[in-house]
């Protein structure tokens, strides 16, 4: 396993911020010496009393001792100190704001590669570069005859899309079956070595291939064994990353909550994080505009192969987004608390498109070649498609040190991380300081981990750049409000299938009192006495409720979703990942 994958949420220091505060740093990484209060083969007695001190306090957080090896945060890395030059690629993609090139993308695209889609890899890119993304991942759906042909078929393809698309990102990945599971994206960086990687992975571990007779626990061990087979591939250096994100995570409720905490611990390099929010937004449009069904298809109920314990409201959409993302103190919530660096995206899904006027090219028989003949004009307009184009209306932005493949990927892993609907803002910077410190340079960014002695007063800062062009449906969104949410660490849970995270509330709302321009907002935490993490949402405010946990959790979080009447520009939010505050 990487040397990062075994760090400590106490062993990550100065991750994010090349900067100098008024306090000092412990170096004590994964390379580093340990701290005496750390080395628990040191007895109590032969410590100094400020170890003494702060191993207490470790221990009481849940922080030390048995599992909290468990508790593991992304990678520390000097490219993720702010402030420094970034260059961009050949076509200058992305926005340069607070030291980090931001790149938009969608890691979950399908192509007439899969067995339910139509297009071809160039009309999804030149789409997604059109609607303003930066990167694009190629999705298409493992099952026996993409393992057999269509990994390999695909490849010329995405090739030839990197050299006529030169200011776009095109990785190959698929959309993996997970064993006893829902799907996931799986993709790698280029490589030579790209397809055989994906191609051994898919034909080895995707759900659709395993015996018919394997039981739940043989399919969850197969499972884990799939992650750690990526990460095999990394060490040993076929392809220079690889990386999973679970999709629609909640939909058929069949994501249990230790799986995901299996998946994750199975190797935190490869398993960082899974959609914030699903794909398919265009599915709830009410007929007879649209398919008149549910955002993201989340239409289900629960199965035999459901956990049990989710209840009924986690099978539809808040707002658009996944249940166990847009509750306040749930899922996603949980995993922070335990300070799991585990991530959320969103991206299109795109399978079939909205409003599009084609159809899958006549004379196809996908079993025998692994893919549909060229999609056809038919000049009937789809109104009951459930897709929008990738950039359309979803998109991942990602804070890369430069223009790149793995940068890319490194930024995903790193978590600096927000995502929006329907163009909600223009950009975002948020930062976690030490309270005072203004200097540009300073502060630590999504995904990242503050270290500061107790008793340190810190603070959050955000700058958020309000959109002032019309989105894709031809308006300008108005942000009307913006809340920052904030959790206690507590360390391992007991319980694997744990999900709720009940020290976890909105502690702060902002109004927006203008349209365009900038707003800026600081929300002081007061002197640290327990590891917390902040994260942060905003919306349009066109349609509120308070949250699954109570008015006193989430007072005006995203409304739930009604099936076949759910127009998805008709409420706007973007999420942002984490930040941990931690003691030294």
């Amino acid at each position: 396993m990487p040397e990062y994958a075994c760090i400590h949420l106490w062993e990550i220091t100065d991750m994010g911020h090349g900067h100098d505060h008024h306090h000092d740093h412990a170096h004590e990484g994964a390379g580093g010496d340990l701290s005496p209060a750390l080395d628990l083969s040191i007895p109590d007695s032969e410590l100094s009393p400020s170890d003494v001190s702060r191993r207490g306090f470790l221990r009481g957080a849940g922080l030390l001792g048995a599992g909290a090896a468990a508790s593991v945060l992304a990678t520390p890395s000097a490219a993720q100190a702010a402030g420094l030059p970034h260059s961009h690629g050949p076509a200058g993609g992305g926005t340069e704001k607070g030291g980090f090139a931001w790149l938009a993308g969608d890691h979950h695209i399908h192509t007439q590669y899969s067995s339910d889609a139509q297009y071809r890899v160039i009309d999804q890119a030149r789409h997604g570069r059109a609607f303003g993304l930066d990167w694009v991942v190629i999705t298409d759906h493992g099952s026996v005859a993409h393992a057999k042909i269509g990994v390999e078929k695909v490849n010329p393809d995405i090739r030839a899309t990197r050299e006529e698309l030169k200011d776009l990102l095109t990785f190959q990945g698929l959309e993996w079956n997970i064993p006893a599971a829902e799907h996931a994206t799986v993709f790698v960086a280029p490589s030579k070595h790209e397809v055989e990687v994906l191609k051994q992975f898919e034909t080895n571990y995707d759900g659709n291939l395993l015996p018919a007779t394997n039981t739940p626990a043989q399919n969850e061990a197969a499972a884990i064994a799939g992650i750690k087979f990526l990460g095999s591939q990394v060490r040993a250096r076929k392809v220079e990353a690889a990386l999973f994100l679970a999709n629609h995570p909640a939909r058929r409720g069949i994501d249990s909550p230790h799986e995901i905490r299996n998946w994750r611990d199975a190797d935190p390099s490869v398993a960082i994080g899974f959609e914030g929010a699903p794909g398919h937004q265009a599915a709830g449009i009410p007929a007879p505009n649209g398919r008149g069904g549910a955002r993201g298809y989340y239409d289900n109920n629960p199965s035999a192969a459901s956990f049990p314990g989710y209840p009924p409201e986690s099978y539809r959409t808040w707002g658009g987004f996944d249940w166990m993302t847009s509750t306040v103190g749930g899922l996603w919530d949980s995993l922070l608390a335990e300070g799991k660096a585990w991530w959320i995206t969103v991206n299109s899904d795109s399978h079939v498109n909205y409003l599009d006027q084609s159809d899958r090219g006549p004379g196809s028989d996908f079993e025998a070649n692994g893919k549909y003949n060229d999609p056809v004009y038919t000049g009937k307009t789809l109104t009951t498609a459930g897709d929008f184009w990738p950039g359309f209306y979803g998109r991942t932005t990602v804070g890369a040190t430069s223009w790149g493949y793995k940068q890319v990927m490194d930024g995903l892993r790193a978590g600096r991380v927000w995502v929006d609907h329907g163009r909600l803002i223009k950009g975002l910077d948020a930062r976690v300081r030490v309270a005072g410190d203004r200097r540009s340079s300073s502060g630590t960014p999504l995904g990242g981990v503050l270290h500061v002695k107790r008793g340190t007063s810190t603070e959050i800062t955000l700058d958020i750049d309000l959109q002032d062009v019309p989105n894709w449906a031809q308006f300008i969104p108005v942000l009307k409000r913006v809340d920052v949410i904030v959790g206690t660490v507590t360390g391992p849970v007991a319980d694997k299938d744990a999900f709720t995270a009940p020290n976890t509330k909105v502690v702060k709302s902002f109004e927006v009192g203008k349209k365009s321009g900038r707003v800026s907002f600081t929300y002081s935490f007061g002197r640290l006495d327990k590891p917390f993490y902040v994260r942060v949402r905003g919306t349009d405010a066109n349609r509120t409720q308070a949250g699954l946990m109570g008015a006193a959790v989430d007072p005006v979080g995203p409304k739930l979703d009604v099936l076949g009447d759910a127009d998805p520009w008709g409420d706007l939010w973007f999420y942002t990942n984490p930040i941990w505050v931690l003691p030294k």
